[in-house]
């Protein structure tokens, strides 16, 4: 498959932004728990749609299943300019009902259209191995390892958007919080009390 001069750049992006998430200064491996920290922290990256998609597309890492691949392969061929509407795209695509809800807050921004058809082309990329082509992994265990995460998502995580806050509510709203507060000071902030 040839990639766009876009998608080149983004997948080794994406890919490099995912085992950021994959483990612990320790070694663990704590990507769920990331994931759902990522995914309550879509709001607050907004900003960032256009300018750095795949910190932000991260969030869907797990959400999306493709149901037609000759479509992905050839989105993935494009440059933005050419990218279908997102509407003509979701067609091919089965989305995890919690990533339908964040969906809806990504496109309620000007660049969340093209933000969504990257994010799946990207998740695309990495679920089929093309973003892996350098470095070989087992592409199988990978595919099990999303189903793991959706299942582990399914009922856990959701938004509710009834009065368009996009405030996200969830069993473990502590857990949710004390990771948010880890993520902070590992990224250099002190843990406010």
């Amino acid at each position: 498959m040839k990639l766009s001069n876009f998608f080149e750049a983004l997948a080794s992006a994406y890919e490099a932004e995912l085992e950021d998430l994959r483990s612990d200064s320790e070694g663990n491996d704590i990507l769920r728990k990331r994931l759902m920290t990522k995914r309550g922290e879509v709001p607050l990256l907004l900003s960032m749609l256009k300018s750095n998609p795949e910190m932000v597309a991260v969030a869907f890492h797990g959400g999306i299943k493709f149901m037609n691949p000759l479509v992905m392969e050839a989105l993935a061929s494009k440059e933005p300019n050419r990218f279908p509407s997102w509407k003509e795209l979701k067609g091919s695509l089965v989305i995890e009902t919690w990533a339908e809800k964040l969906s809806a807050i990504v496109l309620d921004n000007a660049d969340g259209e093209q933000f969504m058809v990257t994010a799946a082309c990207l998740e695309y990329l990495n679920k089929s191995g093309q973003s892996r082509a350098n470095n070989p992994s087992n592409v199988e265990e990978a595919e099990e390892e999303d189903e793991e995460e959706s299942e582990a998502n399914e009922g856990r995580y959701h938004l509710d958007t009834r009065n368009g806050s996009g405030d996200e509510y969830d069993e473990d709203q502590g857990d949710l919080e004390e990771a948010g507060a880890d993520w902070l000071v590992e990224q250099g902030f002190d843990r406010k009390d």
